[in-house]
């Protein structure tokens, strides 16, 4: 008898798990903004999804309808979300135009960042955070801790 794996051939061992008011929508919205592709879903007796798999570059994400009665609810239920899904992606700039041209909205614009990464974050319809980044140059440790003391003077003279 074949040996089953812990953790099944594609998974990686933190996958997100997103509850949303309108999955099936959240679906299309996903393949429209960032090229999602659509591994499997099963639709329970009323309709709503009980689980689906997504695939966006080489990281599944999964995510289900919200099921209130089981506790399970989106960031629209909740008025909002402390969480951010990070995507590094070839080319900031296009996935975030993308992403805006399915529906998301800017919370923070496309920028050149002192870590060395070209960063931005969107807010999709369903409530959830992405933050968009292309690593664009490497920078130390040190020149990155400089940067960011620097920026926290500039902004405390603000």
């Amino acid at each position: 008898m074949a040996q089953v794996k812990a953790i099944p051939e594609g998974m990686h061992s933190i996958t997100p798990h997103l509850v949303i008011d309108g999955a099936a929508d959240a679906i299309a919205f996903y393949k429209r903004a960032f090229g999602a592709v659509e591994a499997g879903r099963m639709a329970g007796p009323d309709g709503k999804l009980m689980h689906a798999m997504l695939r966006i570059g080489d990281s599944p994400l999964m995510l289900v309808d919200e099921f209130p009665q089981w506790g399970s609810v989106g960031p629209k239920t909740l008025k909002g979300s402390p969480v951010t899904i990070h995507l590094y992606v070839e080319d900031a700039d296009a996935v975030f135009a993308q992403a805006l041209a399915a529906g998301a909205t800017v919370k923070m614009p496309l920028q050149d960042m002192f870590w060395g990464d070209r960063y931005g974050v969107l807010d999709d319809p369903f409530g959830h955070h992405w933050s968009i980044a292309t690593h664009v140059r490497d920078v130390s440790p040190e020149e990155m801790q400089k940067a960011a003391q620097q920026g926290c003077s500039d902004a405390a003279k603000a």
